[in-house]
């Protein structure tokens, strides 16, 4: 297994996966080789077959989870071992997709006043004012939260994509309390790690999730509440100009529902959920939508203009 994982290792590393997916890769093959006792190279499509039933009927993972796994063998089965993969003797199961939770502004005041350290509330107040994962709000510096532009950088975000976020004025004053409560200034994180804050790398993941589930537990939430819920409430905002043509007045952001991309026009300073808007391809898409609503379609605009308009209803 020392010479295949080394191996993979290689194939993983070359191709420039994340480091995440290379740990569950990694971690994949080696459990479905301790699964049959035997080294991967000598399984073949009848033991995948039956590794995908057990994590179905045995392990209880979710389909989402059961396509990575089986993304994960058919990686090392056709790059490392450069075997053939039959889509049709592993079929991927069938996407589920659920509605999140969404939580009222009435039960997000609750949960952030119900945070037990003053670190965990400025923790929750960050992950629902920017609608940031857990990863890109541990891994924030100093230099990312710029105050003149209002704007908060996300360096490596999923899909190695850096963004803007808009800051909220009540969100840089909360950071800038947090801040001058520090007793040892970090130099580079903006939430360093350990239990006084004073380590040289970022906060865990881990503390954010504790912090949110303890949080929902003492401000007894009737339905659950996690990050991913705080991501869903939040409608996280992404600036979608580049940073010397973005003006802090007056700014295009792109807001990431469940399945597309919207844009409206919104004050970088407002944090709360802006109206419903319809997103505009074209100017020949725009002008059928008026069409078919019997309206005249008027002149003018630019190119710019067509790609970020928003009509609103």
């Amino acid at each position: 297994m020392t010479h295949l994982r080394q191996i993979m290792l290689e194939e993983l590393r070359r191709r420039n996966y994340a480091e995440s997916t290379i740990h569950v890769y990694i971690q994949t093959v080696e459990h479905f080789s301790r699964h049959f006792h035997r080294s991967p190279d000598q399984l073949g499509p009848e033991q995948i077959r039956q590794y995908q039933a057990a994590l179905f009927t045995r392990w209880k993972l979710a389909p989402n989870t059961v396509t990575q796994r089986l993304a994960a063998l058919r990686f090392f089965y056709v790059q490392v071992l450069k075997r053939g993969w039959s889509v049709a003797e592993t079929p991927y199961p069938k996407k589920v997709l659920h509605l999140p939770e969404i939580l009222s502004p009435e039960e997000v005041a609750r949960l952030i006043d119900a945070a037990e350290f003053s670190f965990h509330r400025i923790l929750l107040m960050t992950l629902y004012a920017t609608g940031a994962r857990r990863a890109e709000v541990a891994r924030l510096k100093i230099s990312d939260i710029d105050s003149q532009r209002m704007v908060i950088h996300i360096r490596g975000g999923k899909g190695r994509k850096d963004r803007d976020v808009m800051l909220s004025p009540k969100l840089l004053d909360a950071l800038r309390v947090y801040w001058r409560g520090l007793k040892r200034k970090p130099s580079d994180w903006l939430f360093p790690g350990n239990r006084w804050h004073t380590a040289s790398h970022p906060v865990s993941t881990k503390v954010l999730w504790n912090a949110c589930q303890q949080a929902a537990e003492r401000a007894g939430l009737e339905h659950s509440a996690s990050i991913p819920t705080l991501y869903a409430t939040a409608l996280p905002r992404i600036c979608s100009k580049p940073a010397p043509t973005c003006a802090p007045s007056r700014c295009c952001w792109v807001i990431v529902t469940l399945r597309k991309r919207r844009s409206i026009c919104i004050s970088p300073g407002a944090i709360s959920a802006p109206p419903a808007v319809r997103w505009m391809h074209s100017r020949s898409e725009e002008k059928e939508s008026r069409r078919r609503a019997h309206e005249p379609a008027s002149s003018g605009g630019g190119r710019h203009r067509s790609l970020c308009r928003a009509v609103l209803h």
